[in-house]
């Protein structure tokens, strides 16, 4: 796992490090620090990278800016600030968690597991994604989003807004982590928003489809289709 940090208070620094060394001591990993935005931009310009971790203020700079212009990549954003405030614009731009400062390791603990566990998603989820275009950052409005549907390590946005798909960098897994709960993964490679849904089809072969509002048709694993059944009749 390649984890970045970064902090401008050496010993915060040292302590969010040395926490995460501890709780990694079992997985291969490789921590990168630094101080300022520009050093950090241009390392995850060139490296792939798994976690990183950000402060949202770093002599004087904005860690959101940092934080909007990296938010369309494959990895995952903690943000670590003494600006508890600041933790619900945080969340609807995608990161993975917010931990207030001071914090103790096993708060860190908590941060890591939802790298592995989509169900300990935050109760409040992002309000955009992120996606690179034309060498732009655009952000989406998860508003606008039918369903996600898994390509490779990459995943496919559609959107009620436009024709054509869009791809972000983040894998299915990754970013059903981070989406408000009226997303749900109604197939390996699909989720899809409820909001939209309209109803659910039973074929012969018992394959099973979601019938988007738009008359879209989403296939539905058949270990799904209870609980999108009860879902779409509350």
């Amino acid at each position: 796992m390649h984890i970045v940090i970064v902090e401008d208070e050496p010993l915060v620094l040292q302590r969010i490090a040395r926490f995460t060394t501890e709780l990694l001591s079992d997985v291969p990993h490789k921590i990168v620090t630094f101080t300022t935005l520009a050093e950090a931009e241009e390392h995850l310009s060139s490296q792939e990278i798994d976690l990183l971790f950000l402060d949202l203020n770093l002599q004087g700079e904005n860690g959101f800016d940092l934080l909007k212009n990296q938010l369309a990549q494959g990895f995952h954003t903690v943000i670590i600030s003494a600006y508890a405030e600041k933790a619900i614009e945080a969340f609807e731009y995608g990161v993975l968690d917010f931990i207030a400062k001071p914090f103790t390791k096993a708060r860190i603990q908590k941060a890591l597991d939802k790298i592995q566990n989509s169900q300990l998603r935050t109760h409040y989820g992002c309000r955009y994604l992120s996606v690179k275009k034309v060498g732009m950052i655009s952000l989406v409005p998860v508003s606008d989003i039918n369903y996600i549907k898994a390509d490779g390590h990459y995943s496919q946005l559609a959107l009620s807004t436009q024709s054509e798909s869009v791809l972000h960098s983040k894998n299915i897994q990754a970013i059903e982590t981070l989406l408000p709960k009226q997303f749900e993964r109604i197939h390996r490679s699909y989720i899809a928003n409820m909001n939209m849904a309209d109803k659910l089809i039973v074929e012969s072969g018992s394959r099973y489809h979601l019938v988007l509002k738009n008359g879209e048709q989403l296939p539905v694993s058949r270990n799904k289709f209870d609980l999108l059944r009860e879902q779409l009749n509350a």
